[in-house]
């Protein structure tokens, strides 16, 4: 069995339209198949892949990840035809149905992990803030530098960047 991390996976999934997703590139490189064999897989099964599950991506939506991922390589052929298409977790959950490999078990079942452990992370972070206002409301104000600081911990403020160049006076 293979080992798919929690951090591979993880930088592998973006959050799109209010979900988490994952792109089918991704997808089809982590289930080890060609993009187009997973997205032929899907048009077959469609019914199965409502829009809460699995949605394409506007062309403006595309343009925003293709500058995080870098420069697009050059030659004919190499870029995609079509919008890719982004599945959120139950999506991904319903590819297991389709993708019947063995492979295709494991990298579901490491996915799966991956959505979870981001869902506790996240609800982490909102328990922590919530019990930290519970304390600061009950405690008196005298401790309310220790309060501050806790937050500002919790939510560091942006650097201020210098300005770039020469200063003339």
């Amino acid at each position: 069995m293979k080992n798919y991390s929690i951090q591979k996976i993880g930088r592998k999934i973006y959050f799109i339209r209010g979900y988490r997703v994952m792109i089918d590139s991704d997808l089809a490189a982590l289930y080890q198949v060609e993009t187009k064999v997973l997205n032929r897989a899907v048009r077959r099964n469609w019914d199965r892949f409502p829009e809460d599950f699995m949605f394409q991506l506007t062309p403006e939506e595309y343009e925003s990840l293709r500058c995080q991922f870098g420069t697009l390589n050059i030659g004919r052929g190499i870029h995609r035809k079509y919008q890719p298409l982004v599945f959120t977790e139950q999506g991904v959950a319903m590819l297991s149905g389709i993708l019947r490999s063995k492979c295709a078990v494991e990298v579901n079942i490491a996915i799966m992990r991956t959505f979870v452990r981001i869902r506790q992370m996240l609800g982490t972070n909102k328990d922590l803030a919530r019990k930290i206002a519970h304390m600061e409301n009950k405690y008196d104000k005298q401790f309310k530098v220790v309060f501050d600081a806790i937050r500002q911990l919790l939510n560091p403020p942006t650097p201020k960047r210098n300005p770039i160049g020469i200063r003339c006076k």
